[in-house]
């Protein structure tokens, strides 16, 4: 299988307010596969976004290699972000066709996309609600349909669900991976959440604390859909605990 992402000794450090140079990531190696669901796992300030933004090529002023799938463009990557990130005086509707906007597509065309869309994240009935009228889990299903409405070959996801309350959260996730083993792009996901990691990911990256650095890719083999209250999930979490944990 072709890698659709790889990260080769990349190196990450900002200045502080004193001047000096603060590493944040420290030797960073990935290679992550096309299709796959890959957990980006660690404690609060360790660089996991800052992560995410270098390799979807959004922050360039690191050290070290990116290289996408030949024929990769940056049309083929879409964001879901924690916080919604949808515009408030645009309806649901509206929200949800903004990256097709650049594609040059008809009218119709992108109207058949978008009702597609809503239906499949359950926001028909909202298609004309401004987000001011709507919950939080039903923003981020508009957030999640606006990504996967431009059929992207690579998904970046930083921490979509930690907002929300566990029941709408588990509810958003069976949604994505319904969704997700339909289409199969690569989807790159930060979280701090153990069991998210484990109900979600191929492969989760374990980092530590700053610096950050890759202290273990752990492989889920476990068959989907998941049941989180079996032993090898009790297993697992177990191990990835003991990594995560300071």
């Amino acid at each position: 299988m072709e890698n659709a992402v790889k990260l080769t000794n990349a190196y990450k450090s900002f200045q502080n307010f004193a001047g000096k140079r603060q590493e944040v990531l420290s030797d960073i190696n990935l290679e992550i596969q096309e299709g796959e669901f890959f957990v980006l796992l660690g404690p609060s300030g360790c660089g996991k976004s800052t992560l995410l933004r270098i390799l979807s090529g959004l922050d360039k002023d690191f050290r070290g290699h990116l290289d996408f799938a030949p024929g990769f463009k940056l049309a083929d990557i879409s964001f879901v972000f924690q916080q919604f990130a949808i515009l408030p005086w645009l309806t649901v509707e509206e929200n949800v066709s903004l990256g097709l906007m650049a594609k040059n597509l008809g009218a119709n065309e992108i109207k058949q996309i978008v009702n597609q869309e809503l239906k499949s994240f359950g926001l028909e009935k909202h298609a004309d609600h401004y987000p001011k009228e709507l919950s939080g889990g039903q923003k981020q299903r508009v957030g999640l349909a606006r990504a996967f409405a431009t059929s992207p070959k690579l998904l970046f996801m930083d921490e979509p669900f930690s907002a929300l309350d566990s029941f709408t959260a588990k509810e958003l996730r069976e949604e994505l991976l319904r969704v997700w083993e339909e289409r199969k792009p690569t989807v790159i996901m930060v979280t701090h959440n153990i069991n998210e990691a484990i109900e979600l990911g191929d492969r989760i990256a374990v980092m530590s604390t700053r610096p950050g650095k890759i202290e273990k890719i752990v492989s889920n083999s476990l068959a989907r859909p998941r049941p989180m209250r079996g032993s090898q999930v009790f297993e697992m979490e177990d191990e990835l605990y003991k990594l995560v944990k300071p």
